[in-house]
């Protein structure tokens, strides 16, 4: 009507231009209407037929009026569309294509077509497709959301649709790099040390083929360690620029998955050439390190290339159970290979000792593992404790990064570091007075050190609830990579550069380059330049998201008959926020929410507070971060992959005292 008449429409546009606007975000419900989420945390009630014009997550600028004497916002400008590129599903609607969105929030089907060569008749019901957004209603004359699929992923049914889709959804790629006819070894100007007498060993899982270190142990009598840390050699095979190299940069890590496994490089390199096998000479850039009685890294720190052959594969359960109890089940070690592990051992107690009093050590977890069906089929999800074999390597390889970074900062003063800052300035404010209520003896000044920061650690560890631990995470810095040498707060330690892992990480390939230039004499053929460091840290997020998000997908499809059979679970509090609680379940390392009308269906007498990571209930804390307790799941949602549970203890309802004096005086 008012476009027909230009009197009318000018009006109503002078009435909307005079009435508050609003700038916030969109948050969308399941009954059809939303609210625009302003950033003071206000938020104003949007109708269902406005909602129409908008997507939950869009930041828009909104015309704020009272309509039947409530405050409604009605979106007028969009100032961030929520999706562009987008994962759905085909959804035929009369004949026609639509998309729907995968996202929990995103449930409305989106009109669409197909582009690139695509036919429309390829797509049946529930295909999986990537589509781009080409039209919102608040963008121009628009006046629906349209989409153009642009590739399909995989069919409905597809048992592996978990891997496929996620890593499409993370645009990562789904195959290994594409071997080369031949491999021929660079010449760097290295004089390899021939160490193949010697008997280096590795310990890895079982399945491992891309074998990456080995180690040989020197037990001196004075009660100090020599271990000689040999490393594959990738780069000795990739030159720098090249096809190979650029692909490996733009992958950054190899893509590890719930089930498989997708590597940097191709595997005739990863598993095979460049793999640390038993009885196989291979080429490997080492470092040999001393260790005094105490723990303490020597500074005779050296670099160099070597050949080595490896003389033992050993896995880790079956050395845990050795040390451990004696013996393992299906391995005798020969008396060589025993020196060698108990060597090791004695190298690790040292290190662990060392940085449990002076660095941060922490507590152990357990690994979750999830066994396929070759349809792949969940079958089961066994948990692999971190045992004394693994905390072995562990300290080998950590003592290893630590030598690097040492001689890379010597030599340079710059390579590819990861650095942690401690507390996030904006934050320590508040992350001081917990540590104040806590009676905890630290100064903000002392906590701006690395010393008076791994001090706090340590003083955590020590307490009998890890609540103030996990609250006070909160408020700390993200760990990050950087060119520069820098304090890795998180670790306790001055320097951390990697290096042991080039056949997995690219960071490690530059900083195998930079070493090896130590090692030569030469200028280094490659060092970090400004970007890496932020290519390298959003790589990592992107592939721990791939793996969470394939982990929520199995875990769905594991526990879908837990609802029915009552299982009781023990869970662990990981994060609170006003509307519930998130858990992680101990037994198989899923996660569930906990909303709050399912602990009490009573809002006066329940208060979930994120800013003290603690839930009340009648005012008397009742659960706070990292308590443990039982739980069982009311609901698996396979469409969003997403747990629902509830504690199995009860909160009966208390009746009011109008409530009791109103029975007595019926009595």
């Amino acid at each position: 009507m008012f476009q027909d008449n230009p009197l009318l429409a000018q009006l109503k546009k002078q009435i909307q231009e005079s009435l508050p606007k609003k700038e916030g975000q969109i948050k969308a419900t399941d009954r059809g209407f939303g609210f625009l989420e302003v950033d003071n945390k206000d938020s104003v009630f949007i109708p269902p037929n406005y909602m129409k014009k908008v997507m939950h997550g869009d930041r828009v600028i909104a015309v704020i009026r009272t309509e039947k004497e409530r405050e409604v916002a009605e979106p007028q400008e969009l100032v961030e569309q929520f999706i562009t590129r987008f994962i759905g599903r085909v959804k035929r609607i009369k004949d026609r294509l639509n998309v729907v969105p995968d996202h929990p929030q995103l449930k409305d089907a989106i009109k669409a077509r197909t582009v690139k060569g695509l036919s429309a008749d390829s797509l049946k019901e529930g295909d999986w497709v990537i589509a781009k957004m080409t039209r919102h209603p608040l963008v121009g004359d628009n006046k629906t959301f349209f989409c153009d699929i642009t590739e399909k992923i995989t069919d409905s049914e597809d048992k592996i649709a978990p891997w496929w889709v996620t890593l499409a959804r993370h645009e990562l790629p789904n195959a290994e790099p594409a071997p080369q006819d031949s491999w021929h070894m660079m010449e760097e100007g290295l004089q390899r040390e021939d160490l193949t007498d010697l008997p280096f060993i590795t310990i890895d899982g079982e399945s491992t083929k891309d074998m990456d270190d080995a180690l040989y142990t020197v037990a001196k009598e004075d009660g100090s360690f020599e271990l000689t840390v040999a490393i594959a050699d990738p780069t000795s095979y990739i030159e720098v620029g090249s096809d190979m190299d650029k692909e490996a940069r733009e992958r950054g890590f190899t893509i590890y998955l719930p089930g498989r496994n997708i590597p940097m490089l191709p595997r005739e390199l990863s598993d095979e050439l460049c793999s640390l096998m038993e009885n196989e000479k291979r080429p490997a850039l080492c470092c040999r390190l001393t260790v005094d009685k105490d723990g303490v890294i020597q500074d005779d720190i050296t670099f160099f290339a070597a050949w080595i052959q490896s003389q033992a594969r050993l896995n880790y359960d079956d050395v845990s159970d050795y040390l451990e109890h004696g013996s393992a089940e299906n391995w005798t070690p020969n008396d060589i290979i025993d020196a060698q592990v108990k060597a090791l051992k004695g190298f690790a107690d040292a290190r662990s000792n060392w940085r449990s009093q002076n660095a941060v050590v922490f507590p152990d977890r357990p690994d979750y593992r999830f066994e396929l069906s070759e349809d792949n089929d969940v079958v089961a999800i066994h948990t692999d404790p971190r045992r004394t074999a693994n905390r072995m390597i562990e300290e080998a390889m950590i003592s290893a990064n630590i030598c690097a970074g040492r001689v890379l900062q010597a030599k340079f003063g710059k390579g590819v570091y990861n650095y942690h800052n401690g507390f996030n300035p904006e934050k320590i404010d508040t992350a001081m007075e917990f540590l104040a209520d806590a009676e905890a003896p630290f100064e903000k000044e002392q906590l701006l050190t690395l010393n008076g920061f791994s001090a706090l650690r340590r003083w955590l560890n020590d307490q009998e609830t890890t609540y103030l631990d996990n609250r006070l995470r909160k408020f700390q810095a993200y760990s990050e990579v950087g060119n520069e040498p820098a304090a890795h707060f998180a670790m306790g330690l001055d320097v951390y550069a990697t290096w042991t892992s080039p056949i997995r990480k690219y960071g490690d390939m530059i900083n195998h380059r930079m070493l090896k230039a130590v090692v030569s004499g030469l200028e280094p053929v490659q060092t970090p330049d400004e970007t890496i460091g932020e290519e390298i840290s959003t790589h990592r997020r992107s592939h721990r998201m791939a793996e969470r998000d394939v982990a929520d997908w199995l875990y769905v499809r594991l526990l879908k008959d837990a609802v029915q059979e009552g299982t009781v679970f023990t869970a662990e509090v990981f994060d609170i926020n006003r509307a519930g609680m998130r858990v992680r379940v101990l037994e198989n390392g899923a996660s569930a929410f906990i909303p709050a009308p399912l602990i009490l269906d009573n809002k006066e007498r329940i208060e979930c507070n994120g800013d003290l990571g603690i839930i009340n209930i009648d005012k008397v804390r009742e659960f706070q971060l990292g308590d443990h307790f039982e739980i069982v799941l009311t609901e698996v949602r396979e469409a969003t992959r997403q747990l629902v549970a509830k504690p199995v203890k009860q909160f009966p309802e208390v009746k009011t005292q109008a409530e009791n004096q109103s029975e007595t005086e019926q009595a």
